[in-house]
């Protein structure tokens, strides 16, 4: 065997004890890493990502919404809409804005404008009829909806249930400063 073979084996020997001693070292890290990191129930390591893992996994696998059947489920549907309504009515609409301009480009605009599911257009001569009604009809009309004799219906509140009063008031005033 020359002397350069014996530094070869020298060096690849050196080499081989390295990487044994790089293995024994991830080998030694992973099970460090594995019993911190999860759920190992008889030493109670990791338990409380046990328990978020699995309400994470329920939640992904639950039901997305609930029977509602025969009375029982008329009756948990009308108070499930009851607890809706009241949450929404607890917010305030646009911030609380009394600006109807402001509320009627946001809502009131997209069935009004076109004249969308015959709701009045702009005109005079499309409103002529309920304004001879008089202002506090409209507001009324406005809030509580109305479903009456031709065209169309107005849901109340415009279809968002945390309007005011006052806002729908307001909006109502300046929907008829606007009429062409």
């Amino acid at each position: 065997m020359t002397k350069t073979d014996s530094v070869f084996l020298k060096h690849f020997s050196q080499l081989i004890a390295g990487l044994v001693l790089f293995t024994l070292i991830l080998i030694l890290y992973s099970i460090y890493a594995h019993g911190k990191f999860y759920a190992d129930p008889k030493r109670g390591i990791g338990a409380e990502r046990e328990r978020t893992e699995r309400q994470l996994v329920q939640a992904r696998i639950g039901p997305v919404a609930g029977v509602y059947a025969g009375e029982t489920g008329r009756a948990a549907q009308a108070e499930a809409m009851r607890l809706a309504l009241e949450a929404a009515k607890a917010q305030v609409a646009y911030e609380g804005t009394l600006d109807g301009a402001v509320i009627y480009g946001k809502l009131c605009g997209a069935c009004h404008t076109a004249a969308v599911g015959g709701a009045p257009a702009m005109t005079v001569a499309a409103w002529a009829p309920r304004v001879a009604q008089g202002n506090e009809v409209l507001i009324a009309h406005a809030i509580q909806g109305y479903d009456g004799p031709g065209e169309g219906i107005m849901p109340a509140r415009g279809g968002n249930p945390s309007l005011t009063d006052e806002q729908v008031g307001v909006t109502v005033q300046w929907m008829l400063t606007q009429l062409k």
